[in-house]
This record gives structure tokens, sequence and C-alpha cells, in this order.
């Protein structure tokens, strides 16, 4: 049976808690640390290797960090999670993310239906329809192929798949793989809508309205602000609209949409990029082919993270070490530094995974917890970030953990020689010597020019960022979330803190207010 027990319950976190961390300066210097940078390795999916080197722990951490896991019955909280136990307690849901992209174990039956199956049936009528556009069996009114693919949605419904296409967008162009352009409008703000309307050609964009519920204000609110839009350009809205919901929800009837998708209360908005909400944006874009290779790297990173040695298991340990930093060590926030310009906006991605799912203060049960739980989440690609906010990493009086993604080669591979060295051995002689500086520091007898060093960092590196690279990424993102979920003993999959603030604005829009919200709707005009 397995324990949910909270962290501070646990004696393996105790007997952490008194133990020296490492200390980084010595630990990393001189051969000592190039014999650590080799072996503190776990091999990932996707061609990807998880470096944690310049983390502050040695291999007396690393073995209590192992009795931890063990004790907090890590794998057999996962293995219950894709066996379809009621991991959600409190909307009392499975957990089904990781079944979008291959099983791990038993059939899950819910609802009296196999989810693999439908999950399956659902990606498959998705890559019929796609082929249908692509080859130009669905058309516009005209009888014109559609160019343009744009995602309506807010939250889990835009940042994963927005990031995922942006991180591959350049390796489709460079590969003959971009099959159509993808767009993305979230934020309730009409000049977001606005914009990428005006810099669209409607005639031939093709919109996928994402919602699960089917009555999220602000993603209704877009969908009503685009038709409009391409009724006033003389366009049948039913003819360019697709929706992606639940089979329960108001807009799974499939009026006025050329088709609707389904995904179901078992995938979480954070977690559903894999899902339909991804697949049908994500395929349109670049084909039913390059979204299965992304699903194939995700699965197999998944497959890994079943491993019971921690030092075997990439997410595992990531998350063991990261439990490490915030509940012995204190560190509040960790920074995701990717040094390649097309994971730009796979920061924004991960503070949503990660502060939504942990930023808890109940544990699973409803009952409160006297322990710090999921850190803040910020990050910007290397080398923008360099002269941005790494002054404060280097030499602030906050220690921030940084998370390091780098890759060998650029994915255009379009490069020039100055100064005797490419621009790629530039970025990647910029995040080697960043991880180093951090770790090791610098001696200066001017204390201005002094680095104390001891700045953990790990690094996940890879040959280039594929498709597989990419689902691979998240994946061990998602299950590193997961881990630490298990480990503080709080539910990572629901978001009480998105609730409230849909039900007071709604409060404002009914002028159902008083007090200081009647106070600051008058403030601003509404």
């Amino acid at each position: 049976m397995v324990n949910w027990q909270n962290l501070d319950k646990l004696a393996s976190f105790k007997e952490l808690a008194v133990t020296k961390p490492a200390c980084l300066v010595k630990e990393m210097t001189g051969e000592n640390g190039a014999k650590r940078v080799r072996e503190y390795s776990v091999k990932m999916a996707g061609g990807l290797v998880y470096n944690y080197a310049a983390k502050a722990v040695n291999d007396e951490i690393l073995g209590i960090l192992g009795k931890l896991a063990e004790e907090a019955q890590l794998t057999e909280k996962y293995e219950e999670l894709y066996n379809g136990a009621v991991i959600n307690t409190g909307e009392k849901r499975l957990v089904l993310h990781q079944l979008c992209r291959g099983q791990l174990g038993k059939d899950v039956i819910a609802d009296g239906v196999n989810k693999s199956e439908f999950y399956n049936d659902q990606l498959k009528k998705i890559n019929e329809f796609v082929e249908k556009v692509h080859n130009g069996e669905i058309v516009n009114e005209k009888g014109e192929k559609f160019t343009t693919a744009v995602q309506i949605g807010i939250g889990g419904s835009d940042l994963g798949p927005r990031a995922i296409y942006i991180a591959l967008e350049n390796w489709a162009r460079k590969n003959g793989k971009l099959k159509m352009e993808a767009k993305f409008i979230s934020n309730v703000d009409p000049d977001d809508a606005a914009a990428v309307l005006n810099a669209t050609d409607l005639e031939h964009a093709i919109f996928v309205l994402v919602s699960k519920s089917g009555v999220t204000l602000e993603t209704l609110t877009n969908e009503m602000f685009v038709k409009n839009a391409l009724e006033k350009a003389g366009l049948d809205p039913s003819k360019h609209f697709v929706a992606v919901t639940s089979e329960t929800s108001p807009l799974a009837k499939n009026e006025g949409y050329m088709a609707a998708f389904f995904m179901d209360d078992y995938i979480g908005g954070r977690y559903s990029s894999t899902s339909a909400v991804g697949g049908c944006i994500l395929s349109l874009a670049f084909g039913p082919e390059v979204f299965a290779c992304f699903l194939k790297g995700a699965h197999e990173m998944d497959k890994m993270a079943k491993e019971k040695d921690p030092l075997r298991n990439a997410s595992m340990l990531d998350a063991l070490i990261g439990v490490y930093e915030r509940n012995v060590l204190g560190y509040e926030s960790t920074a995701v530094l990717p040094y390649a310009q097309a994971l730009a906006r796979f920061p924004a991605h991960l503070q949503q995974l990660d502060m939504e799912s942990n930023g808890k203060s109940v544990n699973r049960f409803g009952e409160a917890v006297d322990y710090v739980t999921g850190p803040v989440i910020f990050g910007e690609p290397g080398t923008n970030g360099q002269h941005s906010f790494y002054q404060l990493l280097h030499q602030g009086k906050t220690v921030i953990p940084m998370q390091f993604i780098g890759f060998r080669k650029s994915q255009l591979e379009t490069d020039i020689e100055i100064e005797g060295s490419t621009s790629q051995a530039k970025l990647c002689a910029n995040v080697a010597a960043q991880i180093v500086g951090f770790a090791c520091g610098k001696a200066d007898e001017n204390p201005n020019k002094r680095f104390d060093g001891g700045r953990p960092s790990s690094i996940i590196v890879g040959d280039e960022l594929t498709p597989a690279a990419v689902g691979a990424l998240l994946a061990h993102f998602e299950n590193k979330v997961m881990f630490q979920g298990f480990l503080w003993n709080v539910n990572s999959f629901d978001q009480e803190g998105v609730q409230l603030g849909k039900v007071l604005a709604k409060r404002v829009l009914a002028h159902d207010t008083d007090g200081a919200l009647k106070e600051y709707s008058d403030l601003l005009n509404i």
C-alpha cells in the first residue's frame, strides 16, 4: 500500500537536513571537477544527457536522496498514477497525460472506456483531418488551401503548444517539414487578437479553438472577436473553425465547426501538449509524422522515469535535488536558462507547469503543511540573460539554482566564423563558462570584482533540438514536477488559485461588487 506521508515525517529527509552540503568551489576545482563532470551524468531520451556536477551534492548526499526516494515510494506512486489511480484528490480525477503518448502499465478503464484507445482514436481523427487539409481535400470557400493555423486558448491551451511550435519552427523549415505557419491568440486584451488578425491572411486561415470546459471566458471572448473579424471580411466562420474540447462541454456538439476533437477531465491544461490540445495545431504546422516523433521522445522519457534508482532516472534525481535545494538549503527560486533561441518560450511554459502544480500550502488531503513547496520559476535564453539578470545570479545575496539547457549544433546550421570561432562555438563556450563561473567563483582583492561561487546549476545537453528532444525535455520537466509533488505530498494536478480570479472577474462584470472590489472596478471604469 502506498504511503502518502508529509515530507517532514520522513526519516531520510531529517537525515538530509543535518548533512553538510558539498562545497562546490572545492568539488568543481581541478581534476576532481573534471571527474565530477564525467561521472555526475544521467542519460535521457531524445539524445539528451542530464549533468548535475555543478549541484551542491556529493556521494553522501546522493545516497540519502536515494533513501528519500525509496522511503517516499516515488516509483510506486508513479506506478499508481499511470495505472489509473485517483491521484488528483482535489477534483477526484485520474491523471492520464502520459497515456496520450504511450501506455506505461495496465489498461486504464474509466467511464466504461479504455482511455488508451480513446486517445489513440482522437489522434487518428486529427491525423485524418490534417492530411485532408494538407492535400487540399479540405479547403476554404474559394477552393484554395489553408496556409495558416491559429490557436485560440489560454494557459495550458497556449503556453505549451506555443513553446513547442517555436522550438521546432526552424528545424521544420530546414528539413522541409513546415506545412503551415502557426500563430497563437491567448490574452483577453483585445490588442493581442487584433495584432494577430492584422498579420494573418484570414481567407486562408484555420482557427483552432481550445477549451476543455467550453466556458473559459477569455477563450470564448477571443473566439467571438475572431468570428466577428471573419464575418466582416465576408467569410463564414464555420468554414474556418475547429474545436478541441471535452465530450461534456457545450462545444462538443460541433455546431459551427468543421470538426471537433476531444480531450477529457483526466488531462490538466498544463499537461495537455501531447493531447489533442497540442496535437491539432502542431500536426497542422509540421505534419502528423513530426508530432509522432515528438510523442515518441516524451514516451521514452516517461519509460525512463520508471527506473527506481535515482542515479539512473534523470527526472527523479532532478526532483530530489530540487527538493533538497528548496527545503534544506532554503533556495526560493530556480532559473531556467536555455542556450537555444528556439526555446525562448519554454521557461514561460515551465512557469505554469511548476508553479501552478506545486504552489500549494495544503497536502493532498487538505491539511496545512508547515514546510515550503514549489519554487519561483523564471528564465530567459542565453546569452541574452547574461546581459540582463545574471549579475544578481553571480553576486546577489540571494542564491538561485539554475537549470541550463544547451545543444552542440544549431538548428539551421547557418553560421559564420569571426575571430577564430563560429557563433555556435561562442554560444557553447558561454554556457560552459557560466556553469564553472557560478560554481567556482573568482578571488579578487577588490570586493566589487570578487565572486564567491557556490551557485548551483545543472545542464541538459543534446546534439540538436529535434522533435524527439523537445518531447523528452517536456516529459522530463513534467515528471520532475510530478515527483516533487509526491515528495511534498501536494496535489500537483489542480489549480484552485486560478479559479478564484475567474470568479471575482465575473462578479466585477456583473457589477456584483462591494468594498475594495467595487473601488478597483470604479478605478478601472468597468
